[in-house]
């Protein structure tokens, strides 16, 4: 996680100022230390007027997204976002995983400063956020600045006896993740004002078979909700 401190600049002190509810100039000065200091005080922190990893957290929990009169309750980013792209966790069907063991598995074998998608879809379709929307992402080089990740759960067959990295790409969405991410990529595209030509599979941008479906059948779907 980057730290904040005086004399700091950029998206993260405005998403950092916006919280606070103070003015979001993206600067962090002698207001924005003092707000950031009584936030501490109030959450029991140490005050230190430094905006780190325990602050941080403090400021934007993660959450389970929720709905509300049948619509997703999304934050949205003060960065300006043109993209939204579609992983998968490249996990056997069947397997279950969470934001947390995700994040535990890019920082400590990808050196990331936290997990590196937004959104994570379960395979019972629940959506659980991941890195902050305020923050730039690490789930698609070239294309993290501007752009909201989001992950299936699955991605890969799953064969008794077969090694991992030789398991072949599926699409393992259960019925309720094919809803889901549906919905929540849907609901990202009217938050941020996108057609679904803007919705992408990480595989338009890499060399891999992610996120194991063809996006332009999916973009289909997008454009057929009401």
């Amino acid at each position: 996680m980057k730290v904040l401190k005086r004399g700091s600049k950029g998206n993260d002190v405005k998403a950092v100022q916006t919280a606070l509810k103070i003015e979001a100039d993206g600067i962090f000065g002698v207001i924005t230390e003092f707000a950031v200091k009584a936030f501490q005080r109030d959450h029991n922190l140490v005050v230190d007027g430094i905006v780190g990893d325990q602050t941080w957290a403090s400021l934007f929990p993660p959450f389970h997204v929720a709905e509300k009169d049948n619509q997703l309750v999304l934050r949205k980013s003060v960065r300006k976002i043109t993209e939204i792209i579609v992983h998968c966790t490249a996990t056997p069907e069947g397997n279950d995983t969470t934001v947390e063991a995700i994040r535990k598995m890019h920082m400590r074998d990808k050196g990331f400063s936290d997990i590196g998608y937004h959104y994570v879809v379960y395979l019972d379709g629940s959506i659980h956020e991941g890195r902050s929307v305020h923050q730039a992402g690490a789930h698609c080089s070239g294309h993290n600045s501007n752009s909201i990740g989001v992950v299936y759960v699955g991605g890969l067959e799953n064969i008794p006896g077969v090694p991992y990295e030789k398991l072949p790409p599926k699409d393992t969405r259960t019925s309720a993740q094919k809803k889901a991410l549906l919905k929540l990529v849907k609901s990202l595209m009217k938050l941020y004002r996108l057609p679904s030509s803007r919705v992408f599979g990480h595989y338009q941008f890499a060399n891999k078979a992610c996120p194991s479906f063809k996006i332009e059948p999916f973009r289909r779907e997008l454009d057929s909700m009401s």
